[in-house]
């Protein structure tokens, strides 16, 4: 930290960390309730103010309360933490008034948790460990094999010592970005909590050390601690042991759900703009763009083009305006990842936009975000002035002479402006609507000038590469997708939410080991990635890894992260009719491919679930999609057909049935479903003709009921009053 620029933010961290380290002193107990969009619809700040009563009525100073962005975890909320030094931390879910009361009276103030409202872990029926060991094994580097796996040899040897789970839990988690490979003889790392140590053990003469002194003697063992060991120490620390997010690998959401996202001071003290000070301090622009571009960086908001590429040409066009855009126009039906990150870690997003600006030459930013996220807006706003009263955004950033701020544009909700020739469009005050490219954003974009645009997830990533390097980013991906992928989970599954895991994971691990499994005892029969503009990819293809080129290939996206899960209920025809009604609805009309095709595809979708379909108009819809995939003027216009084109080649049969046989094999089509009453079940109860709004069924009292076919309106109430299974729906 010998130069200028690292001089004055050496001052800054000390500062913030002293700050930080004041109001922790002052706590024996921190109390976090997470505060978003989502968290304070279900009540969160009515849960915080129940806190603050509590602990003003208890006249108890040093309990901590503090508010913190988005989880990811949107089951059910509000979450709410609570750390008490030296114990396991816990989660709680379902807070509500009642519900503080208890965990304040039982858990802040007798020390014994309310396990009925704990988040889904091992500890809901037992007490919690006094410590747990988090293991690496989940990456594709740290497969588990069998009773050789160190974790295996690590819960063996703790039973010879006479420690149960009970007192001491293994949990296998994901990657935490350092390579293990679950080998005696080899790198293999070990989290061990409360304590937040970080062990790399290579032998099993390592595990018996720590054992004997760490868990039976209370002492670390400094010759296999590490330091420091990755971005995801503080998620870990509150948020590891629950197995929606002990899975995941969080790097772009690091800071979700454990940092004020409106305190400068605490990102600072977690070494935020840390990365920034230190390109500044190099002052080579051109060694960004390489460390972008070596760590396999590619754009999280469609197509997976290398950001690093981007950056370059954007720095190699002619001109002395540049300028920077972060797309946060997210309008994809069922995805929340940009809203949440901008919640819950603006910081993270804006140094990401100022290093990039410093790496192509540009001065001045803009984050274009749906005017329908006031919260993300708000902390966005929050964020920048805090910026600019620290010298982070302004003539000189940290006193290095570079020049660089940032403003808020607003979108207006259509869905064509997440194209970036629209956004620049939409930005420059005209109609949101594409352009032919080439030429490219990069080469003349903004008011004509070279412009780079990254989408939210894409900026969060650019710090933590900077810090810890090109190397160790690319080996948590793929040979040709680097890092992690963030997904907004969503649909027939038990626990939604955010989710991060590293390039190559498969469907499977996501829907069945994060998400839990499909809720209700069903069966999954599909998942659609992407968006509206995404295909459904069926469930005996979801051992397949996810990168841009194996979605692809099944017909589908990566799209900017949306993942909705179908079950065997769901009728494929009517899911591909949604998107494309959607598609339809939100087409700028600039080109008559997109404009026509989803119309007179939609008209056929809806002739095919109302009854009227005909053989030739599956013919017609393949062939209408090639059309709008060839010659569409926009990416979203190509890809507009992607729901009607996968679904027509993995559940060919629905449409089959739907058109030759006018039947919904999954009963979702009102049109096509017939309701009659078997007349050996009927009992003449008259539940079902009370319960009819037509009426439409005749009969009286303990004589067999009939329903008028011509009269019925297929709204199933009937099927629902039966209570002796006697009326039948086909």
């Amino acid at each position: 930290m010998a130069g200028a620029v690292m001089n004055g933010y050496a001052e800054l961290v000390e500062d913030a960390r002293r700050i930080v380290r004041t109001a922790e002193e002052a706590s024996a107990i921190r109390i976090q309730v997470g505060s978003a969009t989502c968290e304070d619809a279900a009540g969160a700040n009515e849960v915080f103010e129940e806190f603050k009563k509590h602990i003003e009525a208890a006249g108890r100073s040093d309990i901590t309360l503090r508010r913190t962005g988005c989880t990811g975890r949107c089951s059910r909320e509000p979450i709410v933490g609570v750390l008490v030094p030296g114990h396991m931390p816990v989660k709680y879910e379902k807070v509500d008034s009642a519900a503080v009361h208890k965990i304040f009276t039982s858990h802040i103030l007798a020390g014994k948790p309310v396990y009925e409202n704990i988040l889904d872990n091992a500890a809901k029926e037992q007490e919690l460990p006094r410590y747990e060991f988090l293991h690496c094994s989940g990456g594709r580097c740290g497969q588990g094999r069998g009773e050789g796996a160190i974790s295996s040899v690590l819960r063996r040897k703790l039973q010879q010592k006479g420690l149960s789970e009970h007192q001491v839990r293994v949990t296998d988690s994901s990657c935490f970005g350092l390579c293990s490979h679950d080998e005696i003889g080899k790198n293999n790392y070990l989290l061990l909590r409360p304590d937040k140590v970080m062990y790399r053990v290579t032998t099993e003469a390592d595990l018996d050390e720590i054992i004997a002194k760490h868990i039976q003697g209370g002492s670390i063992v400094d010759r296999l601690k590490m330091q420091e060991w990755g971005v995801g120490e503080r998620f870990f620390d509150l948020y590891g042991d629950v197995a929606f997010f002990s899975k995941q690998t969080r790097i772009s959401l690091r800071n979700g759900g454990v940092v004020d996202p409106e305190s400068i001071h605490e990102y600072v003290a977690f070494d935020g703009f840390q990365s920034l000070a230190q390109i500044l301090e190099r002052g080579d622009p051109q060694w960004v763009i390489q460390e972008i571009t070596r760590s396999n960086l590619r754009g999280r908001g469609g197509g997976g083009y290398p950001t690093g590429k981007k950056w370059l040409d954007a720095r190699n066009a002619p001109g002395d305006i540049k300028y920077i855009i972060c797309n946060a126009d997210e309008g994809d039906p069922g995805a929340f990842m940009d809203r949440s990150m901008l919640e819950g870690d603006p910081f993270s997003v804006l140094e990401g936009m100022v290093i990039g600006g410093y790496a192509i030459g540009a001065h001045r930013g803009f984050i274009y975000v749906r005017a329908e996220y006031p919260m993300a807006i708000q902390r966005l706003e929050t964020a920048m002035l805090q910026m600019r009263a620290h010298g982070l955004l302004g003539p000189s950033v940290l006193g290095s002479g570079f020049a660089f701020d940032l403003e808020v544009r607003l979108g207006a909700g259509a869905f064509v402006c997440g194209e970036e020739t629209s956004l620049i469009h939409s930005i420059e005050g005209e109609r949101g609507q594409p352009r032919v490219r080439p030429p490219y954003p990069s080469q003349s974009g903004l008011w004509g000038k070279p412009t780079v645009i990254n989408n939210v997830e894409t900026f969060s990533n650019i710090p933590v590469i900077v810090e810890y390097g090109a190397e160790w980013f690319r080996q948590i991906g793929t040979e040709k997708s680097g890092g992690t992928k963030v997904f907004a989970l969503t649909g027939k599954v038990h626990h939604t939410g955010l989710v991060e895991v590293p390039m190559g994971t498969t469907l499977r691990e996501i829907v069945m080991d994060i998400g839990g499994g499909v809720a209700g005892g069903k069966h999954v029969k599909a998942i659609q990635t992407g968006g509206p503009a995404g295909g459904c990819i069926p469930e005996a293809m979801f051992d397949t890894v996810v990168d841009y080129e194996n979605l692809q290939r099944m017909g589908s996206i990566m799209g900017s992260g949306g993942m909705i899960v179908m079950d065997e209920d769901d009728c494929m025809v009517d899911i591909a009719k949604f998107f494309l009604a959607f598609s339809q609805d939100e087409s700028c009309g600039k080109c008559t491919p997109c404009r026509e095709g989803t119309k007179r595809m939609l008209e056929i979708l809806e002739r095919i679930t109302s009854g009227n379909g005909v053989p030739e108009d599956i013919g017609k819809l393949e062939r209408l999609g090639n059309l709008l995939r060839k010659t569409s003027l926009c990416g979203l216009g190509r890809a507009a057909a992607n729901p009607v084109l996968s679904t027509l080649k993995y559940y060919r049969e629905e449409y089959e049935a739907h058109v030759v046989q006018k039947r919904c094999p999954a009963r979702k089509c009102t049109a096509l479903i017939h309701y009659a009453i078997n007349p050996e079940k009927c009992v003449g109860c008259t539940a079902c003709a009370r319960a009819c709004p037509v009426p439409c069924i005749d009969g009286s009292l303990k004589k067999v009921h009939v329903i008028d076919q011509p009269r019925c309106i297929k709204c199933g109430r009937c099927y629902a009053a039966c209570r002796f299974g006697a009326v039948d729906r086909k």
